[in-house]
């Protein structure tokens, strides 16, 4: 541990220059740290100052250059979300346009699972469906749910005489409403 005022005054006023006009809390913490190290504090007194590990005070003062303020940017992180390449994004949107049926598949609409396993297994990249829709996002991409009709996918035959059958009962629903009462419930669970 360096001794106190190791810092010069140039490098001083440097950090707290940084240290009032910076956005990141990580970062202004870094700083502090070194500042306080300037004042004489031990690694103990640091972390039970700012609310953190000995450790990470001891790692951050150590690896921090005061001549150098990129050394106190949390480096462990950068680049970890961007595992989609921009090809991989020119795919997920030129995706996006087509209608799963043109690639093969039978369900009508994609949503952000569908996307990711499709894309995963043309290019490799493994994304979750949250970073999907994200990207999608950003892209400004807006996600609609599409009323489709499926009069295409009954059977015609069977679907008119299940027509006729049921306003027979509106029907006899409206002559005998004490009698008869006609429920239905939709395939989702909605009724």
């Amino acid at each position: 541990m360096p001794v106190k005022n190791f810092l010069k005054d140039n490098q001083k006023e440097h950090l707290q220059k940084a240290l009032k006009e910076s956005d990141s809390a990580g970062f202004r913490e870094r700083v502090l740290m070194l500042l306080l190290m300037n004042d004489g504090k031990t690694y103990e007194e640091i972390a039970a100052f700012i609310g953190c590990s000995r450790r990470t005070v001891v790692y951050w003062c150590v690896h921090g250059d005061p001549d150098n303020l990129e050394s106190l940017q949390d480096r462990r992180k950068v680049g970890n979300y961007r595992k989609a390449t921009p090809a991989y994004i020119e795919l997920l949107l030129l995706t996006t346009e087509k209608e799963p049926s043109e690639l093969g598949y039978e369900f009508g609409r994609w949503i952000g699972e569908r996307l990711a396993t499709y894309l995963a297994e043309k290019t490799g990249i493994q994304l979750t469906a949250s970073q999907v829709r994200k990207i999608l996002k950003q892209k400004k991409y807006v996600y609609l749910w599409a009323k489709y009709s499926l009069e295409d996918k009954q059977n015609p035959v069977l679907r008119r005489e299940f027509t006729e059958k049921l306003s027979r009962y509106i029907k006899l629903a409206k002559t005998y409403p004490n009698y008869c009462q006609i429920w239905f419930w939709d395939e989702s669970g909605f009724s």
